[in-house]
């Protein structure tokens, strides 16, 4: 080949190169722009799903946001939540003891009765915020009389906010679900007062059957596939997985008010895996203390075949997950009773009037159930123990003792109920007189405006519980004294000594130092009680029933949203089809996150 032949075949292998090199650049600078566009669409979805889930984690800490204590909680509050957070999500509450109770008089007419109970009064103000249905057993002599063909009836009575529905039980479901399993039962199994736990195979048989009964009620009342539904306390252990299996959208919140013992004792109960199947059915457990939600979870890893999520307090079982979180219940602030009620003054001289107490005589009030976790013997042993150390103090001090008869019909309670009255006459006959007795014990049921009574006519106020949840008598009487007077004092074992530190915190174990604090209580001055009644009234007014309930919603909406958005995240996460699209369409998002 010539010298210019070789020169024109290199010129076109060059030229067959730039227009290779060429084509293959604008090839690439096409496919660059249209993963660019689609890059930036996908990672604006990435983005938004990330950035949602950064604020679901956030919101996702033990109970409640950080800037919950900034907020006024108020009825106001929850309604918000309710319309914000969680639109048209319908609230049940369910619990054995019914907030109104209607009973039949002498001369043929109906009376209607509040109980005097702290499950009552913390739930009933959240209920009538949140206009819901409170589920529960009917056991008034004339509630049957007051309801109508769905066995309802709208309360409360002066201005109906909400439903009350109820649920009839025959007697031998009674006894075998309420008397004997739930409180011969669980209840000794969970409060430390060295009484042995009774089970029966026919008590348990009653008490799923009861449980049952209760999870057809909800499913009735339910409006749509998805309300929230408030269990509340040992009656129901049964509960939460029954209601899960008919309705698995619904967001179940078990909230367990008495202790949660160790794995140890908890183990001495025959059916502890099915109530611990049964509770697990909730979307959140709530005790009172972050003791008793640990003594829960590890009950859970010592006998169930689940994943512990401690950095996110969270229990993974069956394929569902449930956060358990401590979230410490209060009472309704301000106390709407105290309106009615007349000064502290006028109280103390009505008290003194009815129970012949004398003027000049420092009065100790004691508020409860007939209970042997209460420690009512304690206290008059610490009472004579006062006596004996201070012989001074004998004619100076009165204790009047409210012990509302309770479950009567148990031999560990009809003792107790023996015991105390003859303790009580005993200490009456050793350091009483004509015009003085020291112990004044009046076992019968007062309504709550009568127990307000009692806690503003009060020079101290014991709560000194053997073992107790929470114990509401404690911030019930804070939130009495307007007067910012009186002296609390509260046992250590009771879950309101984790918040009420100006308290006088006692061992009811030991008569010697509950003595001594007594006498600290009768000699404190008008300037040490102010202060001590002044925080502990800032510490329930900031930490009343609201939030308590306020701080469970919120936790609820926040699962709600992320099950939301776990829904729409699987379907953007679907494999592709056969012709490699992976689009989601604006129909099946809508669907995805509950717009129909």
């Amino acid at each position: 080949m010539t010298q210019y032949g070789v020169d024109l075949f290199l010129v076109l292998i060059l030229a067959s190169l730039g227009l290779s090199a060429l084509a293959i650049f604008i090839s690439v600078s096409r496919r660059r722009h249209h993963s660019r566009a689609a890059a930036s669409q996908a990672s604006g979805d990435d983005f938004a799903t990330e950035a949602a889930r950064k604020v679901l984690r956030e919101f996702e800490k033990n109970g409640q946001s950080v800037d919950a204590a900034l907020v006024t909680w108020s009825p106001d509050t929850l309604r918000k939540i309710l319309a914000d957070e969680l639109p048209d999500a319908q609230v049940i509450v369910v619990s054995n003891r019914e907030p109104y109770i209607h009973n039949e008089t002498k001369d043929g007419g109906v009376e209607l009765v509040v109980p005097a109970s702290g499950l009552v009064s913390a739930l009933e103000p959240i209920t009538r915020a949140c206009g819901g249905t409170w589920i529960a057993y009917g056991g008034g002599s004339a509630d049957r009389t007051v309801v109508d063909r769905n066995d309802r009836v709208q309360v409360p009575p002066e201005n109906p906010s909400y439903t009350l529905r109820r649920v009839w039980l025959s007697d031998d479901e009674y006894q075998g679900y309420y008397l004997g399993f739930a409180n011969e039962g669980l209840w000794p199994l969970c409060h430390i007062a060295f009484t042995r736990p009774i089970f029966r195979e026919s008590d348990w048989e009653a008490y799923e059957a009861v449980n049952r009964k209760f999870a057809e009620t909800v499913v009735a009342e339910a409006r749509n596939e998805r309300p929230i539904v408030l269990v509340q306390d040992y009656h129901f252990a049964l509960l939460p997985r029954m209601i899960r299996e008919r309705l698995p959208e619904a967001i179940v919140i078990t909230f367990w008010h008495i202790p949660w013992p160790n794995s140890e004792v908890f183990s001495i109960c025959p059916w502890r895996e099915r109530i611990l199947d049964g509770l697990l059915g909730s979307s959140i457990m709530g005790f009172h203390t972050q003791f008793h939600a640990n003594n829960f979870t590890e009950s859970v890893d010592r006998f169930m075949e689940s994943r512990i999520e401690r950095a996110d307090a969270a229990v993974s079982y069956g394929g569902q997950v449930t956060l358990v979180h401590s979230y410490p219940i209060s009472i309704e602030w301000p106390a709407e009773l105290l309106k009615a009620l007349p000064s502290v003054e006028e109280c103390r001289a009505r008290v003194r009037r009815r129970f012949n107490i004398p003027a000049d005589a420092k009065l100790c009030v004691g508020v409860e159930r007939l209970d042997y976790t209460k420690g009512i013997l304690d206290r008059f042993h610490a009472l004579e123990e006062l006596f004996i150390r201070h012989p001074e103090t004998i004619g100076n001090v009165v204790f009047l003792q409210i012990a509302a008869p309770s479950r009567g019909t148990l031999p560990a309670y009809k003792h107790l109920h023996e015991e105390c009255l003859r303790y009580a006459e005993e200490l009456n006959q050793r350091y009483g007189g004509q015009s003085y007795q020291p112990v004044v014990m009046v076992a019968e049921h007062h309504s709550q405006a009568a127990v307000y009574e009692l806690y503003r006519a009060a020079d101290i106020c014991l709560v000194t519980s053997l073992h107790d949840g929470m114990n509401l008598v404690a911030k019930e009487f804070v939130a009495s004294r307007d007067d910012e007077q009186g002296v609390l004092l509260l046992s250590t074992f009771a879950g309101a000594s984790r918040e009420l530190l100006e308290a006088l915190i006692v061992n009811p174990y030991d008569a010697a130092m509950m003595s001594e604090a007594m006498l600290q209580a009768l000699t404190m001055g008008p300037d040490e009680q102010h202060e001590r009644m002044r925080r502990m009234r800032d510490i329930v007014r900031d930490n009343n029933v609201f939030r308590w309930a306020g701080s469970m919603l919120l936790d609820a909406a926040r699962l709600r949203k992320r099950g939301d958005l776990d829904r729409v995240t699987a379907l953007y996460e679907r494999p592709a089809g056969p012709t490699g699209d992976n689009v989601v369409s604006m129909f099946e998002r809508k669907q995805a996150v509950g717009f129909r």
